[in-house]
């Protein structure tokens, strides 16, 4: 008799547990909306204008000085309310992974547009007069400007900086939302796990789409840093790869980016992305299996299949 008892208070632990999992707390709906805040004011502060790299044709000066304002303002109110709202969740541990991801994505985006500078402002430095934009870009035409637009880093290094400014802000929340609903640290780990990979995938899976999309017969333009070009680069080595953007550039360096396409998709960058892009979808769906069946871990998946899915 006992012993059925205490199998059958076993079960319905177990069944409590299960639907704690499936369970969508009201934490959990705030959580998602600050994520998505916090997403939106990065967004928003990325469509800064760089005003020193203006011409004459993008427009009136003033107008992207007051863009730019407002660009600011509306970005610092967005991540405003979200850390507003954040602290109303009093969950000391998930301030502190929002927080962490916040930095994180300073970081990230700080990678990504060192590049110029570092080449730009010791140049100003190093000549000791004052020196237009115009003669700055005419310079660096003669002297290695394809360094500009491609950095010398290995998939590695790129996976860590991708982890930073895509990445991290997900995978975190997602453990918040296991935090919030006061599940164990090996359930945290595996949302951290399917949010991490599952954005790494999803950004492969954009980094893609100008070598793999089919029906377009306008070629997109790419970033040389994107994860198929800095595969191709890695393959091929760092002086062919910028013998080949040299190649592609034609007068006042405008990039021919469906020569640099056909010369990425002779090489292995392609495929090898394809291949990251579905190892880092494998890798979200094994978290997913450590979480009880339920039409959200279905749904979870679907995203997984619809960002590894290629023509």
């Amino acid at each position: 008799m006992s012993w059925d008892l205490r199998q059958s208070e076993m079960a319905e632990l177990g069944s409590r547990e299960q639907r704690a999992l499936i369970a969508i707390h009201n934490s959990q709906r705030s959580l998602a909306e600050i994520t998505e805040l916090i997403h939106t004011a990065f967004l928003v502060h990325r469509g800064i204008v760089n005003i020193g790299e203006l011409k004459s044709c993008d427009g009136p000066l003033k107008d992207m000085q007051f863009g730019n304002k407002m660009a600011v303002l509306s970005g610092d109110f967005l991540l405003a309310s979200a850390c507003t709202s954040l602290a109303q969740l009093q969950n000391t541990k998930v301030v502190e992974l929002i927080s962490s991801a916040i930095g994180d994505l300073v970081q990230g985006i700080y990678y990504e547009n060192s590049k110029s500078s570092e080449i730009i402002y010791p140049l100003r430095t190093k000549l000791k007069f004052d020196i237009s934009d115009s003669d700055i870009s005419i310079i660096l035409c003669n002297s290695r400007w394809e360094n500009c637009l491609t950095d010398d880093i290995g998939i590695s290094r790129w996976k860590e900086q991708v982890f930073l400014s895509h990445s991290a802000l997900l995978a975190k929340s997602c453990q918040a939302a296991m935090e919030l609903a006061k599940h164990s640290t090996e359930i945290q780990d595996m949302a951290f796990q399917y949010g991490k990979h599952m954005s790494m995938s999803h950004k492969l899976h954009s980094d893609l789409q100008p070598f793999v999309k089919e029906g377009s017969s306008n070629t997109m333009a790419f970033s040389l840093n994107s994860g198929p070009a800095v595969l191709h680069q890695e393959f091929l080595g760092r002086e062919a790869w910028i013998k080949q953007i040299r190649e592609a550039q034609g007068k006042g360096n405008i990039m021919d980016y469906k020569k640099l396409q056909e010369a990425i998709r002779a090489g292995k960058g392609v495929t090898s992305a394809i291949d990251l892009c579905r190892c880092h979808g494998n890798r979200a769906l094994a978290a997913l299996e450590r979480f009880p069946p339920s039409e959200a871990r279905d749904a979870l998946a679907n995203i997984v299949y619809a960002v590894t899915r290629f023509p």
